[in-house]
C-alpha cells in the first residue's frame, strides 16, 4: 500500500523511454490509478465490519460485497514491490533502499500495534487484543525485502514466483497439523509465517491475532519488485505485457480451479456454483486466490495505461496517498457507524467499541443493516476521503523528506 514517494524515479523513466507517455510531470499515472481503484474497493469491506453483515454468503449481494474486496490486497503487496523498484532506481546505493525499506515496515508494524489497532476498536484493551492485519504483513515483507534488494530483480523474482507457486504443496500432503507440531499446533514463529493464530506475547502479555501471515505474501512483494523492470519498458510494451500476465494468470486459475486438485483443493464441483468456483481461500492466500485476483490488476494495469478524463484524475488522487488514505479511512468509517447507529437507535451501542474486526462478536440482535445503507455509507466514506486526500497529494509532493514514510 504504500505509495514510495517515487515522483522523480518514474519521471526518470518515463522520460527516458517515452516522453511523450506521461500525464503529470513525476507520475506514473498507471500505478497510481490501479492503485486508487483497489483502495476505493477496499472501504466497502471495512465499512461491512461496522454493519453487523457478515464476510460473505451464498446469496450474490453478500457474497459479491465480500468478494470483490479480495483484489485489494493483492494489487496493494505487489505495487509496493514495484514502488520500491524504482524508489531503488534513483539511489546511488543499494543500501538506501534497504534502509528505507527496513525503516519503512518497522514503522509500519508499529504503526499496526497501536495507531490502527485504536482505530479499529475505539478502545484501550491493549491487555486482550492485539491484531496482525494487512499493514502488519505488509511491514515485515518490507524488512525481507530490504535484504532481497541486494540480488539482481530476476532472482528476487524468482524467488517470489517459487513462494506463491510451491507453498500449496502443504495441501497435497494434508497432514494434521497435530501429526506434525503435536497437540500444541505450530509454535509462535510458524504461525506468523505461514500457519496464523493467536500468539501469546509472553506469560502474561497479550494475544496476538494473526490474520496476514508473511508467505505468501512475501512472495507477491517480491514478485512485483521484479515487476519494476517491466515498468521500465516503452508504454506500449509494458501494456503488452500486462495483458499477457493478467490473461496467463486468468487461464491458470480456471484451469487450476476446473482441475481442483492444487493450488486450493476444495472440491467446488460438489456444488457447482459460480459462487464456490470463486469461494477462494485468503487465509493464508492460496496460489488460486492470488491467480483470481492478480490477473484483473494485469489487465487493469494494461488499460489504465490509456485512462483519461476527470474520473481518471479522482482516482488517481486515492492512489498517489495509499498510506495516508489507509490511516485516515479507517477511523473515518467507524466514526461513521457510530453516528449512524446514533440516528438509527438514539444512541451508540457498546458493540461499536468491542475489539473490531475480529474480536467483537456478533452484532446485537436487530442491529444488522441493509445492503443498501452498507453502501450508501460507503459512498458518503469514500467521497469524503477524497478531499483530505487531495490536499495531503499536494502537500506530500513538496513537502520534506520525512513525509516519504507516509
Amino acid at each position: 500500500m504504500l505509495d514510495f514517494a517515487v515522483q522523480h524515479s518514474q519521471r526518470e523513466t518515463e522520460a527516458a523511454v517515452n516522453p511523450a507517455s506521461l500525464q503529470k510531470p513525476g507520475r506514473l499515472t498507471s500505478i497510481d490509478l490501479v492503485r486508487g481503484v483497489v483502495m476505493i474497493l477496499m472501504a466497502i469491506d471495512h465499512v461491512r465490519v461496522y454493519s453487523g453483515i457478515p464476510a460473505g454468503g451464498q446469496t450474490f449481494g453478500l457474497f459479491f460485497t465480500r468478494w470483490i474486496t479480495n483484489f485489494v490486497a493483492p494489487a496493494f503487496v505487489f505495487l509496493a514491490g514495484t514502488s520500491a523498484y524504482l524508489y531503488g532506481r534513483r539511489r546511488e546505493r543499494r543500501s538506501d533502499l534497504a534502509k528505507f525499506l527496513l525503516i519503512r515496515g518497522l514503522w509500519l508494524i508499529f504503526l499496526e500495534l497501536t495507531f490502527l489497532r485504536l482505530c479499529w476498536t475505539f478502545n484501550f484493551d491493549f491487555a486482550h487484543y492485539l491484531l496482525a492485519g494487512v499493514i502488519w504483513m505488509i511491514g515485515w515483507s518490507m524488512i525481507v525485502l530490504s535484504a532481497c534488494v541486494y540480488l539482481p530483480p530476476s532472482i528476487t523474482g524468482c524467488i517470489g514466483l517459487a513462494i506463491m507457486l510451491l507453498h500449496n504443496l502443504s495441501d497435497v500432503f494434508r497432514i494434521p497439523l497435530e501429526a506434525m507440531f503435536g497437540a500444541d499446533g505450530p509454535n509462535w514463529l510458524l504461525k506468523i509465517v505461514y500457519f496464523g493464530g493467536e500468539v501469546k506475547l509472553g506469560a502474561a502479555g497479550p494475544p496476538l491475532i494473526i490474520l496476514y501471515v508473511i508467505v505468501p505474501w512475501v512472495g507477491v512483494m517480491m514478485a512485483g519488485y521484479a515487476f519494476g523492470t517491466v515498468i521500465q519498458l516503452p508504454i506500449e510494451r509494458r501494456r503488452r505485457v500486462s495483458l499477457y500476465l493478467g490473461a496467463l494468470c486468468v487461464v491458470l486459475f480456471a484451469v487450476l480451479r476446473t482441475v481442483d486438485k492444487y493450488g486450493d483443493p476444495r472440491a467446488w464441483h460438489k456444488i457447482p456454483t459460480v459462487i464456490s468456483f470463486l469461494n477462494t481461500t485468503k487465509y493464508p492466500a492460496s496460489l488460486d486466490f492470488l491467480l483470481m485476483t492478480l490477473g484483473p490488476m494485469f489487465l487493469l494495469l494494461s488499460f489504465a495505461e490509456s485512462w483519461r478524463g476527470r474520473v481518471a484524475r479522482i482516482v488517481e488522487t486515492f492512489g498517489r496517498v495509499p498510506m495516508f488514505y489507509y490511516l485516515l479511512h479507517i477511523p473515518l468509517i467507524h466514526a461513521a457507524a457510530c453516528v449512524v447507529c446514533k440516528v438509527r437507535e438514539g444512541h451508540v451501542d457498546p458493540w461499536l467499541f468491542a475489539n473490531h474486526p475480529l474480536a467483537a462478536g456478533h452484532a446485537p440482535p436487530g442491529y444488522r443493516w441493509s445492503l443498501g445503507l452498507l453502501y450508501f455509507v460507503y459512498a458518503v466514506c469514500v467521497i469524503l476521503l477524497y478531499f483530505p486526500c487531495r490536499w495531503y497529494a499536494a502537500k506530500r509532493t513538496a513537502g520534506p523528506k520525512w513525509l516519504s514514510y507516509l
